[in-house]
């Protein structure tokens, strides 16, 4: 039985939780957070201990796995604390602000042989799965050019109820690092190869109450010829579906987090449509996905079977990079050279 720990109880903490409670392999302990009402709510309805400090959790409860539920700053502090302590980490994205932080973390949970897993839940859609099979199995061949469009809506009053997001010290971004990082994530997944350059922009057009990105849009071209273009920006009236298009050598993907369409040069079309798990997510919104589960217990998994998990801490840096050259890019309004 994995004894686990969570750290953070804010809105992504019912993903977790109620995921672990639901794997057999699991037993939640202990939750933190340092607002003191927030723990206390959730250590009672779980029956669990309450703690206001997270190296309280991690020494006391003996733990053997974190996850890590907190503002993104924190991120890299946790995990490292964490890890220090022989303590197998699986930590919400982003890995870190700063790609140094994530780098470290990485070479510690080798050195350790401790597990370090990151949360992209999406790549663990039916949508995604089936696509990244195709691409793999060499029916739809190899990516040419991707593109990715995001339009949700997260207003002043969004920000007004965080301490910390909107700001480049504590979030780190806004419209990139936060909402587009899962597809651009898959869209890079896709295309399977390393990124050369990044030209990027970065703006903020409809706030007044944040410094950060509410708009971002670039162009990345990879080693093998593939191209990838996205548009990102939360000032839209509603969360619109996400869209991520591939042209590849022998067809075309279009799909959402929900549905998937392939369609290949010879005629043939295969569909998806995204089925939820049965669970119910107490508070958690629908364009997170319902896929925390799966992610999860393929954690679990690896720490039970010293495997590595499917999105490891070394797998997590691909993105990780990639999204700090975009802000790069966008700082410097100039083209990167990865």
């Amino acid at each position: 039985m994995i004894r686990v720990g969570i750290v953070g109880c804010g809105n992504i903490f019912t993903m977790h939780a109620t995921s672990c409670v639901h794997l057999p392999m699991a037993k939640l302990v202990g939750v933190c957070d340092i607002k003191k009402d927030r723990a206390d709510r959730a250590a009672k309805k779980y029956g669990v201990q309450a703690y206001y400090d997270y190296k309280e959790l991690i020494d006391k409860e003996k733990i053997d796995a974190v996850h890590i539920c907190v503002p993104h700053y924190l991120h890299p502090i946790i995990s490292r604390y964490a890890l220090e302590r022989g303590v197998h980490v699986l930590c919400e994205k982003p890995m870190s602000i700063e790609l140094a932080d994530a780098e470290y973390n990485v070479r510690l949970a080798e050195e350790k042989g401790l597990k370090y897993g990151i949360i992209f839940q999406c790549r663990f859609n039916d949508t995604a799965k089936l696509v990244k099979e195709n691409l793999e199995n060499g029916k739809l061949g190899k990516v040419i050019s991707a593109r990715v469009v995001l339009t949700w809506c997260k207003p002043d009053s969004y920000y007004s109820l965080s301490d910390w997001k909107g700001t480049w010290e504590k979030e780190g971004g806004g419209v990139v690092i936060d909402q587009a990082i899962h597809s651009i994530d898959l869209a890079n997944w896709f295309i399977a190869d390393e990124p050369v350059s990044v030209q990027a922009h970065l703006s903020n057009r409809g706030h007044s109450i944040m410094e950060v990105d509410d708009t971002g849009e670039g162009f990345i071209r990879y080693k093998n010829g593939a191209t990838l273009s996205f548009w990102a920006m939360n000032n839209y009236g509603c969360d619109e579906p996400i869209e991520i298009r591939l042209l590849c050598e022998k067809g075309k993907v279009v799909m959402s987090y929900d549905e998937a369409k392939i369609t290949f040069d010879d005629g043939e079309v295969l569909s998806i449509e995204q089925t939820p798990d049965g669970i119910e997510y107490e508070g958690g919104k629908d364009y997170w996905g319902f896929q925390h589960i799966r992610e999860i217990e393929d954690f679990y998994r690896a720490v039970e079977e010293n495997g590595e998990p499917f999105i490891s801490g070394k797998e997590a840096l691909k993105i990780q990079k990639l999204i700090c050259a975009i802000y790069e890019s966008g700082k410097k309004k100039e083209g990167i050279i990865l």
